[in-house]
């Protein structure tokens, strides 16, 4: 299916120094502005000449977009940190373990040194059909070519489907909406301040979109409150491979614990549907409970609700289930504060194991 291109299009490049003046150029060039943080989303982009912006306004010289700061209640990351870090900053080990975990998982090394925390939950969906030019809905076409009974979809949604079956790929973004995040955007009306969960766009809402952002508005910063901080957490992604993969699924929960009674609990997954998961059901059915009774064959969620055809999606439903009960069972281990308590566990073990 790959397909060789010519070199990039040509674009004009901009590269504001402060956060006023990329806004103002946003602003001012609207869709005909293409933005750049670390570059490893939009070089996939430009290279293969799917998309071809005007003007490309590159953010790596924003020194106040950079950096993890110590608030009164909490921490803030710049949007154009770095994965890397997010990974190895001392704000994070215990009271918010559970994002230097998840963002440890993310690509590799190289990846991570340049890749940055705005550009992981703001990336676009990995759907190849998408990606390599094929009229579809998100391209503005009139087929999903993946949900067919023919189609590659293995990696797509279970859940939320409305035309578009991608999903979202990040895996900082579950870790994020567990710690109850705040996305900082500043757009032509000002600053707004949203929930993690609530930043992201589903296709039954606009399906030419993944996130709030608009033409001209820009991702400044993500404020995490110290309201989880050094609870339990967990963090688990199967992927195919070890390194430089994105999930098939990944799961975060966050638990607070009153002896081994569940006294409150946030649990969110990723890679299922178009827009990232908070399981509000699975915490109201799990909050007050022993941690450690959850039946073996509890369901995270009922099939019937899956969006599924003759593909071979329907494996995640038996995936998902397994793993939101090992992010509520293995949180609770007392070994386990940001960690993941089985790293190497392939997607054929989850899927099985009960």
């Amino acid at each position: 299916m790959a397909v060789i291109r010519d070199v990039m299009p040509a674009f004009d490049l901009l590269q504001p120094t402060s956060a006023a003046e990329a806004q103002n150029l946003l602003q001012q060039h609207g869709d005909e502005a293409w933005v750049m943080a670390g570059g490893m989303d939009s070089f996939d982009w430009l290279k293969d000449r799917i998309k071809k912006p005007r003007l490309l306004v590159d953010l790596s010289g924003v020194e106040e977009l950079k950096g993890i700061r110590a608030t009164s209640d909490g921490v803030e990351i710049g949007a154009m940190t770095t994965l890397t870090e997010d990974c190895e900053s001392s704000c994070n080990p215990k009271d918010y373990g559970v994002l230097a975990q998840a963002v440890s998982l993310v690509a590799s090394p190289q990846i991570r040194n340049q890749g940055t925390l705005g550009g992981n939950v703001s990336q676009d969906v990995r759907c190849w059909y998408y990606r390599d030019g094929w009229p579809c809905y998100r391209a503005a076409g009139n087929i999903c070519y993946a949900d067919t009974p023919v189609g590659r979809n293995r990696e797509h949604a279970i859940f939320g489907a409305n035309r578009c079956v991608a999903v979202h790929p990040s895996d900082s973004v579950p870790a994020l909406i567990v710690l109850d995040a705040k996305f900082v955007m500043q757009t032509a009306k000002g600053q707004q301040v949203v929930d993690a969960e609530d930043y992201f766009v589903g296709p039954e809402d606009d399906i030419t979109r993944i996130n709030m952002l608009r033409p001209g508005d820009l991702l400044t910063a993500i404020r995490i409150p110290n309201t989880w901080a050094g609870a339990k957490f967990y963090f688990e992604k199967v992927r195919d491979r070890n390194v430089w993969d994105f999930p098939l699924m990944n799961v975060a929960s966050a638990i607070k614990l009153n002896g081994n009674t569940i006294q409150n609990i946030r649990i969110a997954v990723n890679a299922v549907s178009p827009r990232p998961m908070r399981l509000k059901p699975v915490e109201d059915a799990v909050r007050g409970k022993p941690a450690n009774a959850i039946p073996a064959r509890w369901r995270a969620n009922s099939p019937s609700r899956a969006r599924f055809r003759c593909n071979s999606t329907p494996t995640k439903i038996p995936l998902m289930r397994n793993l939101v009960k090992r992010a509520i069972v293995g949180a609770a281990q007392p070994e386990t504060n940001g960690t993941q308590a089985a790293a190497a566990q392939t997607a054929q073990e989850a899927t099985c194991r009960s």
